[in-house]
């Protein structure tokens, strides 16, 4: 089933929570010279105008990415969130008014340096059409395809680093455990690599299945990071986002401890930030 279209739900919080640990991950490996390939095995549209129907629908921007971008002068202090509404800032017409906002392939293309690779694998067509039609450095790689299977297909890269970014819709029950036989599968080809994954908190609980199979497959390096905004089963739906990191880059937890302590309120008054080690070393 293709059916899921991230446009409705672009700069919600959950993006923001998302794409904030991306930003702070990308900023600790790009201290280092040695290239990297990325890839985002679920890529979407790469830019998202906020005026358009399927966006304006839900307007769910309106309680996440708009609050933040409202309250950048009083966030300027906070150096990861400073340096993430820059970045935001950069994607708009004139830097003053919140127009678009960024997907993954976008985060991770503006970071991009010549030795680097880029690969985005979206396998709905007509986001992949949309995604086709986005700017990008030579060194980015669109494919029209099962990213998960692409992903394991592509392993080991030439690069001597890797960092990939897992970030399906989980519409299916089924794409819990998909991701982690992926995941497993993934490290144990690039042992020293880097991963990402989302996942939704939703009332049936089922990101505990995606938890457990990590930890059963013998990952000893998972740092967890989720963001509630509301306990759960007091409304219908997602009621918070979750980041895992395989091999977090050292002092991450602390970084996004410090943004989100400045970023949560702004999502309201019940909105919680928590991380820890879900698996130690």
């Amino acid at each position: 089933m293709l059916s899921y279209q991230h446009a409705y739900h672009a700069g919600n919080f959950a993006d923001v929570h998302k794409h904030l640990v991306l930003h702070a991950v990308l900023d600790h490996l790009l201290r280092k010279s040695s290239p990297i390939t990325f890839a985002d095995t679920h890529a979407g549209r790469g830019v998202y105008p906020l005026d358009a129907p399927e966006t304006q629908r839900l307007g769910e921007y309106r309680h996440g990415a708009l609050p933040l971008w409202q309250a950048r002068d009083r966030l300027a202090d906070e150096p990861l969130l400073a340096s993430w509404l820059d970045a935001v800032a950069s994607l708009q017409h004139d830097g003053s008014r919140l127009e678009r906002y960024p997907g993954s392939p976008w985060w991770l293309a503006q970071r991009l340096r010549s030795g680097d690779r880029l690969r985005l694998y979206e396998l709905h067509p007509g986001e992949h059409d949309h995604l086709s039609q986005q700017a990008l450095p030579p060194n980015a790689q669109r494919i029209h395809g099962d990213g998960l299977a692409g992903l394991i297909q592509a392993l080991p890269v030439s690069t001597p680093r890797l960092c990939v970014l897992i970030d399906p819709s989980f519409e299916r029950k089924e794409e819990y455990s998909e991701v982690a036989v992926t995941l497993l599968a993934a490290m144990r080809k690039a042992r020293h690599g880097v991963a990402l994954v989302w996942y939704p908190l939703l009332p049936a609980g089922r990101h505990h299945e995606l938890l457990e199979r990590l930890r059963e497959g013998g990952l000893r390096k998972i740092w967890r990071s989720e963001l509630t905004l509301h306990a759960p089963g007091e409304e219908r739906g997602m009621y918070g986002s979750g980041m895992l990191v395989v091999n977090p880059p050292w002092g991450l937890d602390e970084r996004l401890a410090a943004a989100m302590a400045r970023a949560a309120p702004l999502f309201g008054e019940a909105c919680r930030y928590r991380a820890d080690w879900w698996v130690e070393e």
